[in-house]
């Protein structure tokens, strides 16, 4: 589709887009002390957005001249996108870390990065690809060490940009080299090019994607390119912190089954036959072994953290290793797991992160000992910090429960060959099990019980508790409107 005709299917991004601008115009006139005022205009622009994707019809092409594709399963990502930057900005309110700083371009950078996240969940060229993960990886810089009072923020900034440009060189070079062996930047005339290469070409298509997938690795935080997550996760705002535990590993999930589907694959059905394209290399096992390292090494050193924010951190990147064990597989129902556990992931990390953030306002610490006696002095929010626990090992009935059930069951569903990856996954959640109990454990079992019950005094911060929780809990045992979502959002572009 021409570039001229490519706009009328392109309203969700120029949305945002406008949006982005209206905010960073009206931050201008605000005072310092109002500046949080143009958040309003944010959640509007977001808003009709989200209007404008959930009208948008059922429409499967490619926007662009190739570069972008517009389908049903793009639109589940952005509307998760979406979701979580709403709630992000929500949560923000509250956090005691930013009521020092002007707030405004805080906001702004946030629609920036979920444009730059939309890019990535719809991109089909290799330029697209490395244009969205860098708008992506800028804004990131730049959140990460929003607290500029503070070292260790400062600290997680100059990490993120060091980890974060030797990750996207390294992935560039892998790229130039699938530019070489193709000539062309498309995903599906890479695939044609690529089915037609002989054996000769093998060792150059094993370094391009090796290298390739050190920059998606990177975006979603696996094992071995997970260094940068646990300190830019704890140096930065913990609203920031949430928010990089979420959208950006929906997108990059996004990006990484397209890529394997569309150019290492066939591209048409999802099925296993799409890996006959690989000229051979193992690329399933080898994806199986970085998702069992990921989930493995998450899991042992959060048992190791004093930080309930720092567990959290290498927790994020053992559920990265869950969702990972579905992609080896590249099936319908691997990738129909993956987005059923991305779906209820961002409720209820989304939810433990705003309980940590909540503690870090009226404690001024994340320790463990900073949740000592909170389930006695304040249920409401005890209460909810135990249920993401619980849905965060995957226990029922939790929306938890849900997602890691139908991971293991796609893997399982796979043949005997992967038993050994779903039996690996069962132990990593036993183990995560002591880390997460033990947030638990400090609510109820240490410090002094207290004589009075409390009640947060902000609306909002009662409102986001129940928005999260809810959820988090009635999609352990009634999630068939999500379910029937997921089904239809299983169509994705195939390049006719």
């Amino acid at each position: 589709m021409s570039n001229l005709n490519s706009l009328a299917h392109f309203w969700p991004e120029l949305i945002l887009a406008v949006t982005v601008l209206v905010a960073i115009i009206a931050d201008l006139f605000y005072r310092r002390e109002d500046s949080y005022k143009v958040s309003w205009w944010l959640l509007g622009g977001l808003a009709l957005t989200l209007f404008s994707i959930r009208t948008g019809g059922s429409l499967v092409s490619s926007l662009f001249m190739g570069t972008i594709a517009i389908d049903p399963f793009s639109e589940f990502f952005k509307v998760l996108i979406l979701l979580s930057t709403t709630l992000v900005i929500l949560m923000s309110f509250n956090s005691k870390e930013l009521k020092d700083y002007r707030v405004g371009e805080y906001f702004s950078i946030l629609a920036i990065m979920a444009f730059g996240l939309f890019l990535m969940a719809s991109a089909i060229d290799i330029l697209m690809v490395y244009i969205a993960i860098e708008i992506v990886s800028i804004m990131s810089f730049f959140l990460a060490g929003y607290l500029k009072k503070k070292p260790e923020s400062n600290e997680a900034s100059l990490k993120y940009v060091i980890y974060g440009a030797f990750s996207s060189g390294i992935m560039l070079y892998g790229l130039s080299i699938l530019f070489g062996l193709t000539g062309t930047t498309k995903f599906f005339e890479m695939q044609t090019a690529l089915a037609s290469l002989g054996p000769d070409s093998s060792l150059a298509l094993l370094l391009a994607t090796v290298f390739i997938l050190v920059g998606f690795g990177y975006k979603i935080s696996a094992v071995p390119f997970h260094f940068w997550t646990p300190d830019v996760y704890e140096g930065s705002p913990t609203t920031i912190t949430a928010y990089l535990s979420v959208a950006p590993k929906a997108a990059g999930f996004a990006m990484l089954i397209r890529f394997f589907n569309q150019v290492l694959g066939d591209g048409s059905a999802m099925t296993s036959s799409s890996w006959l394209a690989l000229n051979g290399i193992p690329w399933p096992q080898l994806i199986a072994v970085l998702a069992a390292a990921t989930m493995t090494v998450g899991n042992l050193v959060a048992i190791q953290q004093n930080s309930v924010k720092r567990m959290l951190a290498y927790s994020s990147i053992a559920h990265a290793g869950y969702m990972m064990m579905a992609l080896p597989l590249m099936s319908e129902s691997g990738i129909y797991g993956i987005m059923m556990y991305l779906t209820m992931y961002l409720f209820m990390n989304l939810g433990a992160f705003y309980v940590v953030i909540y503690v870090e306002g009226i404690s001024g610490g994340e320790s463990f000992e900073d949740f000592n006696g909170l389930g006695w002095k304040m249920p409401l929010v005890g209460g909810a910090m135990t249920l993401f626990m619980v849905a965060l090992t995957g226990l029922p009935p939790t929306a938890g429960f849900i997602g890691k059930f139908y991971i293991f069951a796609a893997v399982i569903e796979a043949g005997s060959q992967y038993y050994w990856l779903a039996f690996v996954g069962v132990i990593n959640s036993v183990i995560s099990l002591y880390y997460y109990i033990r947030v638990v454990k400090h609510m109820y079992l240490k410090g002094e019980r207290s004589e009075s019950v409390e009640v947060p005094s902000s609306k909002l911060v009662i409102f986001i508790l129940l928005f999260l929780a809810i959820p988090t809990f009635i999609f352990g045992w009634y999630f068939g409107p999500v379910a029937n979502w997921i089904s239809e959002s299983l169509i994705i572009f195939n390049g006719i």
